[in-house]
């Protein structure tokens, strides 16, 4: 599950938030990778089956670690997404400062915050 970037900044700070989310990304395309390998293995068996049950239970697998694996890289891509966008609105437009914020107010989603700069005080909207 995705952490709301209100709850993340709040609990963690927005450096470890990014962090996590880019961790919980990249293991989704670590998962992509095996259900990808799970798919090549399950139509490698079937060159070795006789009948129709072991056939059906090969391309069984095969669908299943295909459809396991479209779902991850469509997670992976949208939590990277997701990190990116917020990364690129965490400078401070006044004095530079990356991710060196405090959450000021947030909306119910969690996903639309107002933040101020521990260094100058300036405040800027990150909307995800």
């Amino acid at each position: 599950m995705t952490t709301p970037l209100a709850e993340g900044i709040r609990r963690q700070g927005f450096r470890q938030w990014y962090e996590r989310q880019l961790l919980r990304s990249h293991a989704h395309l670590v998962l992509t990778f095996l259900c990808l390998v799970g798919v090549f293995a399950a139509l490698e068996s079937l060159r070795d089956t006789r009948g129709w049950g072991e056939r059906a239970g090969g391309i069984g697998s095969a669908v299943l670690c295909g459809g396991a694996g479209l779902w991850a890289m469509r997670r992976y891509l949208r939590q990277l997404g997701r990190a990116e966008l917020a990364a690129h609105q965490a400078v401070c437009p006044q004095c530079k400062a990356y991710a060196r914020l405090d959450l000021v107010q947030s909306d119910a989603t969690g996903d639309r915050v107002v933040v101020r700069c521990r260094g100058c005080g300036h405040g800027w909207r990150i909307e995800l």
